[in-house]
């Protein structure tokens, strides 16, 4: 009966869908499978059908058999499976990741007759996520501190004071531009501190409303206010024993910056519409584009709450002050776009990377990160090109081109173009990566795989 309802009213069209779509009957033996099935397992139609679905060796399959002897799977009893992530057997290649969703079929009767699985198969993004993954820990070790990428002086002593604020209780300010990574800092700290198993919470002071701020941080009881219907926890309370994270915390009002400094002063807090103390023990890390200092002078923030929340200052540079950070910070776009996009785009042009190296980047790290999903947009070929910047950052490198002996030769090869770089560049690394378009540790990876040696006379024309 089974069949022939599937063979009147599905196979055609289940035929055409991309997912692997699979029926079983009551005793888990295959009675259809699709073409994408196919594709996706290795099995033809005719080895699979006739079969258990055991031949797949889902690794999440449970074996529930009943007392009749019928039911084979765990699905017959819980009735559904919803996008669990699952391997099964490639019949020639190994295992396959592959995303699942099931559910009974059952007759008009309410009989259960069967069951259909559907199969998504997502081995290329497991393998893009684990290319990034091992690309993140890579640029971690090499160029970088955790989440946050820098070679610079200045971003080594960031990375130093985070280390410091990890390990205190003790209240942190990070300030910084628009787009330094404010809220990476922020991230880091709690992920390497003994607070890390608690909870890292999220509080954006200027895009909350003021009416509801005070109960977003504090929670409120019912009644408090119209709208009040029940008690509900605030974000301190959400933190419990972990990190409170304030952004733009210089956007906090006046009469909240009094119920804060009363947290930082005595630990307690009180729900809105309510007088009871309730003990947190929350540190608050917070974060500010704005200069408190002036807002102090003004009277629009106060200073007690200020040298309290400045206990430990962590200053972020802006990327125009640590422009030697920018080819390791392009390599990082590079690889996430080309991984994101499955583009064909392996690098950037030498003048390309000289307009990059010129603009100040207003926007820091976050206008250079859209500048390079604009760039992988407009780019077609296997190299991003001046052209291919947005305006302002094309238009910042026509003032000094480069010259022509700057340039590597078409007819060189990369030993040969590396070898005149350093040469040019009196064997500085950062500078010789520079003029390639390339990052530092590029430069050193090539160093080390052609065998160069700065401290032996080694010559372009040497280069075989």
């Amino acid at each position: 009966m089974l069949e022939q309802v599937i063979d009147q009213y599905w196979k055609t069209v289940v035929d055409t869908i991309q997912e692997g779509v699979m029926i079983v009957n009551k005793n888990g033996r295959i009675v259809f499978v699709n073409g994408s099935f196919e594709k996706i397992t290795g099995y033809s139609r005719q080895e699979a059908q006739g079969k258990s679905c055991h031949l797949l060796q889902c690794d999440t399959c449970e074996k529930a058999r009943c007392l009749t002897g019928e039911n084979w799977c765990d699905l017959f009893k819980v009735g559904c499976i919803d996008m669990k992530r699952c391997t099964l057997t490639h019949k020639n290649k190994g295992r396959v990741q592959v995303l699942k969703n099931a559910s009974l079929l059952k007759d008009a009767l309410g009989n259960v007759v069967g069951a259909v699985e559907t199969l998504t198969d997502i081995s290329d993004i497991v393998e893009k996520d684990h290319q990034i993954e091992a690309f993140r820990r890579q640029l971690q070790q090499e160029n970088g501190f955790h989440n946050l990428l820098g070679t610079s002086r200045a971003m080594h002593q960031v990375f130093e004071l985070i280390r410091n604020a990890a390990r205190s209780d003790a209240p942190v300010l990070i300030q910084g531009e628009s787009g330094t990574g404010k809220e990476l800092v922020a991230q880091c700290i709690h992920d390497i501190g003994p607070r890390l198993e608690q909870p890292f919470v999220k509080v954006n002071c200027a895009a909350l409303n003021e009416s509801i701020l005070e109960s977003e941080l504090f929670g409120h009881v019912k009644g408090a206010f119209t709208g009040a219907v029940k008690d509900r926890k605030g974000r301190f309370e959400a933190a419990k024993d972990g990190d409170l994270f304030l952004d733009e915390i210089g956007d906090l009002p006046f009469y909240c910056q009094v119920k804060l400094l009363r947290v930082l002063e005595e630990n307690i807090i009180e729900r809105v519409g309510d007088n009871t103390p309730t003990p947190v023990n929350t540190r608050i890390i917070t974060a500010t584009n704005r200069s408190l200092k002036e807002d102090v002078r003004t009277g629009k923030f106060r200073e007690d709450l200020f040298y309290r929340i400045n206990v430990i200052p962590i200053q972020i540079p802006p990327l125009r002050e640590r422009a030697e950070d920018i080819p390791v910070l392009v390599d990082s776009f590079l690889l996430r776009n080309r991984l994101k996009t499955q583009s064909a785009i392996q690098g950037v042009s030498n003048r390309a990377m000289q307009s990059l190296m010129a603009y100040p980047w207003p926007g820091n790290v976050r206008e250079l990160k859209s500048a390079f999903e604009y760039a992988f947009v407009t780019c077609h070929g296997t190299v991003i090109r001046r052209e291919h910047l947005p305006l302002q950052v094309f238009l910042s490198g026509t003032s000094s081109p480069t010259t022509d002996n700057q340039l590597p030769h078409k007819d060189e090869t990369q030993k040969q173009q590396l070898l005149r770089a350093l040469d040019q560049s009196g064997g500085n690394q950062s500078m010789a990566a520079r003029m390639l378009g390339v990052s530092r540790v590029t430069v050193w990876n090539r160093m080390k795989k052609y065998d160069i040696d700065l401290n032996r006379k080694e010559r372009v024309g040497e280069a075989k």
